[in-house]
This record gives structure tokens, C-alpha cells and sequence, in this order.
């Protein structure tokens, strides 16, 4: 009998609960959540719910069901030392301790690795504790991507175009985050496609997930305030159509590298995983952030078409001998698309019903900001149920999604255009105009 422990209440980490139980190993599932998913809840022996900062309460649950490992699934309990915590306990975790997961939540730790130990994939750009010299470096830059150093929701970083016109405009957003974080990133603005490359390491071997494209903005055609994410696809061939195998293999070596130089720099593995947001230029791959978990919507995708055994890997990683362990995926492609609640993100409505009832079997259902009350499902004001589709090609797995998202009643909303073929060959084209 294999006891996992799973920190998380979202969609991905529903995608996690569902993989953990599809293993051909006898697993009992628990979870430790801030709120009550109801998809996670109805798959767990027992649940708790609690704080993700009150580290004595997950110390204690988790000594009283004794996992053979603890799965952690967002950025908030990475940042706090759960998996210290648990490690000080004997309980082996999948997330990074603390100064690890400083991959994600500090923007200018990262890039300062990448540039001491000499790794490729880093734009133009500079770390800035105070306002000095911030002025004559904007000067430099064409354009300008500015990063407050911490976890900010997915929603601090601006961009020159689409939150800011001037560099006087950039000047000031600098000194507003210098009001609130110790220091602030400014880089040069990148033109190309992004990706998503979710990697499992055990703090020496690294394996891919296929690549993915998240959606932020919140409505079609990319318009719109930033998200946590409105939804993603990925390829049949585990390829985006704009992509060729050697920036999957650039991404990759990145990704090698930088495990290998957080072990240098810190004495410690990563283990868990390492999720580059990366970037296809004329200068060719750039790595934009990391985020030291799994990405949300992004596992939905690679972890519904995972063949391969999700806690026999979770098991390699831990006892580092994820070398031994041989990842496989189906050749199908995925659409994730998420309903999200009239007015969202800005204004969204809350404790209104939705109804899921009449979405078809063809496609997977994840639980994201909702309450099961006795007469039905209710959304708290967050993105609200993610629906998978999976097919021999985007478009037949686009389909698939948007029927299911269409089914649904309620005040909801979506992203149509998601994995439809015209914003593909939108992608597709913006590549060739930039590689020529």
C-alpha cells in the first residue's frame, strides 16, 4: 500500500490526484487544501484543510497518515518550507525545499545563476535594488519587461506595449515595485512564440513533458488583462506547430544546466518539478521565468495523456534514480479550456451555480474554484472547472473541449479561439515573419 500526501486544492492539482490514482501500485490518496476542491475530496481517504503557511498543521497531518511522499502543488507552500519541513520529519517531498524554489519566487535569482554559471537562454538585462541607474538602463533597451522579485499571482510582471507605452511610464512602475519588493528585474522585451516544457529531475537526470502554449490573456484574440491562465494545447507529435525538435532541445539542456548549478551554488537537489517558460526568437530559445511546480492549466494536458506510472516516477525521483524510470506519453494532442465566472478576472461574480451535468464523456473534467453545496456546484470568484479534450490532432481535440465548455450553465465565460486553427496559423506565421 503506497500513502500519498497531495498539498493543493486547484485543477492541476486535481490532474495530480487523478494521475497518482491510475497507478498500477495499490495508492491511498490524501490531501492537505485551503479550500474544499470537490473532485480532489471525492478521490482522497481523508482530507484537511488548513493554511498553506501553518506549517505545524501539515506537519501533523502529514505524521498522522505517514506518505511514502508528499506531491506539492503551488508556488505558496513551496515558498513557505513545506518541503523542509517535511524532510525534517523523515517525509521525502516532490517540490523543492525553500531555497530551491527560489527558481520561481525570485526572478533576479534565477537569471543571476544563469548568468554565473554561464547558461545560455538569458535576455538583456539587469537587477535593480534601488532607482540608481535604472533610467540610463531603460535608455538601453528597445523594449522593456519589468519584474517585481517575488511571487506576485502571475499577474506583476509589465510590459512595454501591453501595460506601458514610455520608458517614463517604466521608470515609475520600477519605483512602485521598489516600494513593496527588495528588488526589481528589467529585461529586454523578447519577440516570438512561448512554450511551456514542464520537467521532472531528481536533481541530476531531467525529463520532458511534451510542450505546451498557455493562454493568458483573458479573452479571444489575446486581448485582455492577464490570468492565471484561460487554457492550453499541446501536439500529437509533442510538438507545437511552430516549433522543431532542436528548441525542445535547447529548452532541455537549459533546464540540465540549471539543475546542475542550483546543486553547485546551494548543495542541495531539486527535486520535483522544473517548468520553463521559454521562448522561440531570431536569437533563438530564451528562457523567461521557471516556476518550480507543475503548471496550471498546463498539467491537465500532459498528465491526461501520461502513460507511464505518475507515483512509480514520484518514487524515482525521491530515491534519485529517475534515470531508471522511462517516461511515455500518448501520441494524441490536448485542449484545455477553462469556464471562469462572468467579470473574470477583474470583477468576477461569486456563489453563483454552475452546472456541469450535460458535458459530454469525451472529455476530462478538473474541479478549480468550486464549492459542492447539497443542491449543487458553486464558483468562489476564480477560474472555475477546466475541460480537456484529446485527439489524433489539435483540431479534433479543440472540438472536443469547446463542446464540453459550451455545455456548461451558468455565468461563465471562455476562450473560444483556444487550439481553433486560426490562432494557430497566427503562431505559425508570427514564427516565419521572425525567423524569415
Amino acid at each position: 500500500m503506497t500513502n500519498v500526501l497531495l498539498i493543493g486544492n486547484g485543477a492541476r492539482e486535481h490532474a495530480i490526484a487523478k494521475a497518482v490514482l491510475r497507478s498500477s501500485e495499490d495508492s491511498r490518496l490524501f490531501a492537505y487544501m485551503k479550500s474544499n476542491n470537490p473532485g480532489i475530496s471525492e478521490l482522497c481517504e481523508d482530507i484537511q484543510i488548513g493554511s498553506y503557511s501553518n506549517i505545524d498543521e501539515i506537519k501533523a497531518f502529514a505524521q498522522s497518515i505517514v506518505p511514502d511522499f508528499v506531491v506539492i502543488g503551488p508556488e505558496d507552500p513551496l515558498n513557505n518550507g513545506v518541503a523542509d519541513a517535511l524532510e525534517e520529519i523523515g517525509i521525502p517531498s516532490i517540490g523543492p525545499k525553500k531555497e530551491l524554489a527560489r527558481l520561481e519566487t525570485s526572478k533576479s535569482f534565477t537569471r543571476l545563476i544563469m548568468q554565473k554559471y554561464g547558461i545560455e537562454g538569458n535576455p538583456k538585462f539587469k537587477v535593480f535594488e534601488s532607482v540608481d541607474g535604472i533610467k540610463e538602463f531603460l535608455e538601453e533597451l528597445e523594449g522593456i519587461v519589468i519584474k517585481p522579485d517575488g511571487l506576485t499571482g502571475g499577474k506583476g510582471v509589465r510590459v512595454q506595449g501591453d501595460h506601458f507605452d514610455t520608458k517614463g511610464e517604466a521608470l515609475q512602475y520600477c519605483i512602485e515595485v521598489l516600494e513593496t519588493h527588495p528588488t526589481v528585474v528589467i529585461e529586454d522585451k523578447l519577440d516570438g512564440e512561448e512554450f511551456s516544457l514542464q520537467c521532472f529531475t531528481d536533481g541530476v537526470n531531467v525529463i520532458d513533458t511534451p510542450p505546451c502554449q498557455d493562454h493568458k490573456r483573458a479573452y479571444v484574440d489575446d486581448k485582455g488583462p492577464n490570468t492565471g491562465g484561460m487554457g492550453s494545447y499541446s501536439g500529437a507529435d509533442h510538438l507545437l506547430p511552430f516549433m522543431k525538435e532542436e528548441h525542445l532541445k535547447v529548452a532541455h539542456d537549459i533546464t540540465v544546466k540549471v539543475a546542475k548549478a542550483l546543486k553547485e551554488e546551494t548543495g542541495e537537489l531539486y527535486k520535483g518539478v522544473m517548468y520553463g517558460g521559454f521562448i522561440i526568437t531570431k536569437q533563438g530559445v530564451k528562457l523567461i521565468e521557471y516556476n518550480a511546480r507543475m503548471g496550471d492549466p498546463e498539467a491537465m494536458n500532459v498528465l491526461s495523456i501520461m502513460k507511464s506510472d505518475f507515483v512509480e516516477m514520484c518514487r524515482a525521483i525521491v530515491n534519485g534514480k529517475l534515470d531508471e524510470y522511462n517516461i511515455e506519453f500518448d501520441n494524441l494532442a490536448t485542449v484545455c479550456k477553462y469556464a471562469v465566472p462572468e467579470g473574470y478576472p477583474t470583477n468576477p461574480v461569486k456563489n453563483e451555480k454552475v452546472d456541469v451535468s450535460e458535458v459530454a464523456q469525451d472529455t476530462e473534467i478538473f474541479y478549480a474554484s468550486v464549492d459542492k453545496k447539497e443542491d449543487g456546484l458553486y464558483m468562489s470568484g476564480s477560474r472555475a472547472i477546466a475541460f480537456v479534450g484529446k485527439g489524433i490532432d489539435i483540431e479534433e481535440a479543440q472540438v472536443k473541449a469547446e463542446n464540453a465548455v459550451c455545455s456548461v450553465k451558468g455565468k461563465v465565460f471562455h476562450r473560444e479561439d483556444i487550439g481553433t486553427k486560426e490562432l494557430i496559423q497566427k503562431r505559425i506565421d508570427h514564427m516565419k515573419r521572425i525567423l524569415g
